[in-house]
């Protein structure tokens, strides 16, 4: 059928899910119109009119596609065409076994892309899809907008979730004492860019820990309307003074942990914590304090932050902030292709689904506008195995959960990609049982592996459309 004959499908929402969406429904010859609202009305969260900003972090995690599954899910993503990993890979800085990227040209990256493509039409302006919109994906992620999520939760009858998301804070390369700091990453791992000393590196003594903890608990912090004193947080993204709240020894064993680190300025002495920074952009000017998302006031984070050794000087490009994050109860509205039960001209995907995560919330994105092809070509629609990366996160969104604990509310919850997600292997792997890195973690890495190759053997399965109708489910 030629793209003459296609009628668009709508994209609401600019976001890396809704741009990837748009992205495979272009490439699979579906015209699209893509709507974004910013810059006419603009979020708390968003400083820019880009298309696939990244409002929190510039990381998006381990790019090991061999062990780690947010790393398969890049591999598959880069497998299946994905333009937010084409713009990833084309921006990336050095952050050791991570892939991280210039916010900027990442952005700038994506947004040329899609002006540039013969299928794409892009809107501006907040809009509500109209009844005659036969094929609409709503990416609008956590904060959509107030008309929007009435018209959802008029459809869905239920009442969203809610949880707290924040941001860490941003400082000037410049401006940190690296005869305080200095750079390394953690074990010397180096990855793709990387040299290896990825990370500057601020060393506390107990003392000083002790001290930094005390600070965060005694803080100002953000306060809350009424409304939203009840909502809970992502596990994830804590801010960090609420992990402090959890125990003393909390932060060094988490965000702030000093092991594979060692401080040249004092190599004899380890330290009790670190404070790491990683590259934000590819100038290698600004620099985030990695899992310093917080709800301090401005003026209180600069106070605290600069009593970390090598940061008392610290100028900050941003500091952290707190937004209201919202997603679907998508067991229980969504079908096994992300359309809403209650009007199945709707399907959604990205972060609002219930995903978290930077490139979660553009798989989805990427599954949702391939879904969409299909239907307007009049092609079958098969989901991917749940042995791919894609398919397991997409097993978890539409059901792969426990449905209540102890007869409660509904225990479902965004999640990142994980190995625990997948099914299980028929068969144990194989390991070296006198390996180096000790027996539990040889058999751990061949498991890993197992499941990757697994992975990435029914991805392509998928992708030539050779998998049997039970393969499928």
């Amino acid at each position: 059928m030629s793209t003459r004959q296609l009628h668009s499908v709508y994209v609401v929402g600019g976001g890396l899910a809704g741009s990837e969406a748009a992205w495979q429904l272009a490439q699979a010859g579906v015209p699209v119109v893509l709507h974004e609202m910013r810059p006419l009305r603009g979020t708390p969260a968003h400083k820019t009119d880009g298309y696939a900003e990244l409002v929190c972090s510039n990381s998006f995690r381990s790019d090991d596609c061999e062990h780690n599954a947010v790393g398969l899910l890049h591999e598959e993503m880069r497998r299946l065409g994905s333009l937010i990993m084409r713009a990833a890979d084309e921006n990336r800085v050095p952050a050791g076994g991570a892939l991280a990227v210039d916010r900027d040209g990442f952005s700038a990256a994506v947004t040329a892309a899609l002006e540039a493509h013969p299928l794409v039409t892009l809107e501006r302006g907040e809009i509500v899809p109209p009844d005659d919109w036969d094929s609409v994906i709503l990416a609008t992620g956590p904060l959509t907008s107030p008309d929007l999520a009435a018209a959802i939760a008029r459809l869905t009858g239920q009442q969203q979730l809610a949880f707290f998301d924040a941001i860490a804070p941003i400082v000037h390369r410049d401006s940190i004492d690296l005869s305080r700091a200095w750079f390394q990453s953690r074990y010397d791992k180096s990855g793709p860019g990387g040299s290896g000393a990825d990370y500057i590196n601020c060393p506390l003594s107990r003392a000083q820990y002790h001290a930094f903890v005390a600070a965060l608990l005694a803080g100002d912090k953000t306060t809350f309307h009424e409304w939203e004193t009840s909502t809970p947080y992502f596990d994830g993204c804590l801010p960090i003074e609420v992990m402090a709240e959890h125990g003393l020894e909390t932060l060094r064993h988490g965000p702030m942990k000093p092991f594979g680190l060692t401080d040249p300025h004092q190599p004899g002495i380890k330290p009790y914590a670190v404070v790491q920074l990683r590259q934000d952009n590819k100038l290698g000017t600004l620099f985030n304090m990695v899992g310093f998302q917080t709800k301090l006031k401005h003026a209180e984070q600069v106070r605290i932050f600069r009593t970390i050794p090598g940061l008392e000087n610290a100028e900050f490009a941003r500091l952290g902030g707190l937004h209201r994050n919202t997603f679907l109860n998508s067991p229980a509205l969504l079908d096994e292709i992300l359309r809403l039960k209650a009007n199945t001209r709707w399907r959604f995907a990205g972060q609002v689904t219930g995903c978290e995560g930077y490139v979660e919330s553009a798989a989805i994105g990427l599954l949702a506008g391939r879904f969409a092809a299909a239907e307007r070509c009049g092609e079958p629609v098969v989901v991917p195995p749940a042995t791919t990366a894609h398919g397991a996160l997409l097993a978890h969104i539409t059901g792969g959960h426990i449905d209540a604990i102890n007869a409660g509310p509904s225990s479902f919850q965004p999640m990142n990609v994980n190995f625990g997600l997948f099914p299980l292997l028929k068969e144990v792997p194989t390991f070296d049982r006198h390996s180096k890195f000790g027996r539990s973690t040889a058999k751990a890495l061949a498991r890993k592996s197992a499941l990757t190759r697994r992975a990435l053997a029914d991805l392509e399965l998928w992708i030539a459309g050779d998998l049997p109708a039970a393969a499928a489910e």
